[in-house]
């Protein structure tokens, strides 16, 4: 049996590269603007409006998928799954934060101010995080 990677601290030649990240949720075309008015870039829409790109900054896409019957991860959840969260950079975790409730979020987990991060929800129920760099 061979080793992948016999070199330690190397790591093995990447198989693909991450063409998007997509959000399921019930209405794509108002997850993407929401998503757009914190990330910037403008949203796509495909032939059927089931699903939008949001090409962003940087040359990364964010795509948003209509989900009949979606149901949103539950946060905090202990005996489930978030499924998965963005981080979201910013400089000013208040005026991120007033931005971001403004167009819709909703607070989780933002009682310490102390901490460099605070956990919010999209209007479809995922969580991402607004991260002090």
């Amino acid at each position: 049996m061979t080793d992948p990677d016999p070199r330690p601290g190397t790591a093995p030649a990447p198989i693909a590269e991450l063409g998007a990240v997509v959000l399921d949720c019930p209405d794509p075309r108002a997850l993407a603007a929401f998503y757009a008015g914190i990330l910037g870039g403008t949203p796509e829409e495909d032939e059927e409006g089931a699903w939008f790109d949001l090409k962003l900054p940087g040359g990364r896409t964010l795509a948003f998928q209509k989900a009949p019957g979606h149901e949103p991860p539950k946060w905090p959840a202990p005996g489930g799954s978030q499924q998965f969260h963005l981080d979201l950079t910013v400089t000013d975790l208040d005026a991120a934060e007033k931005g971001v409730l403004a167009l819709g979020a909703r607070p989780l987990d933002t009682d310490d101010r102390a901490r460099t991060w605070r956990v919010y929800a999209d209007p479809a129920g995922h969580p991402f995080c607004l991260c002090a760099c």
